[in-house]
């Protein structure tokens, strides 16, 4: 499966989800630093990519329906944590989800915590 990790993510995460068996595209690898929302998502949605961000505005199923996208992931961990200690907890975190969790819905992940919303239509692009 495809991901597209957002400016907003230190790009070491791309090496532990490269790990865990994901394609990796970075959007500062893609021409896209400080993009808008919308042209980020549109981008993840052209690659056909799960969009990794820890911008909450990504979670705004208005804005963001869910089914209409191949999954958003959003990361909300405090700013006090280290990058090292957050690579290690999201790494945990997403073994325990399957790929059939990803597409069309929204998943928000905290420290020792995955919320996913999920598309009860399983409408996809």
């Amino acid at each position: 499966m495809k991901v597209l990790i957002d400016e907003d993510l230190h790009r070491s995460l791309g090496s532990v989800l490269s790990s865990l068996g994901f394609i990796v595209l970075d959007i500062r690898d893609e021409a896209l630093r400080g993009s808008s929302d919308e042209r980020v998502y549109e981008y993840a949605q052209k690659q056909k990519a799960v969009l990794f961000s820890a911008d909450l505005g990504f979670s705004n199923i208005l804005q963001f329906p869910l089914g209409a996208h191949y999954g958003i992931v959003v990361l909300r961990f405090p700013n006090e944590m280290s990058t090292k200690t957050i690579n290690n907890l999201v790494k945990k975190l997403l073994e325990k989800l399957h790929t059939e969790d990803y597409q069309g819905n929204c998943i928000i992940l905290s420290p020792g915590r995955i919320r996913i919303r999920r598309n009860k239509d399983r409408i996809l692009v």
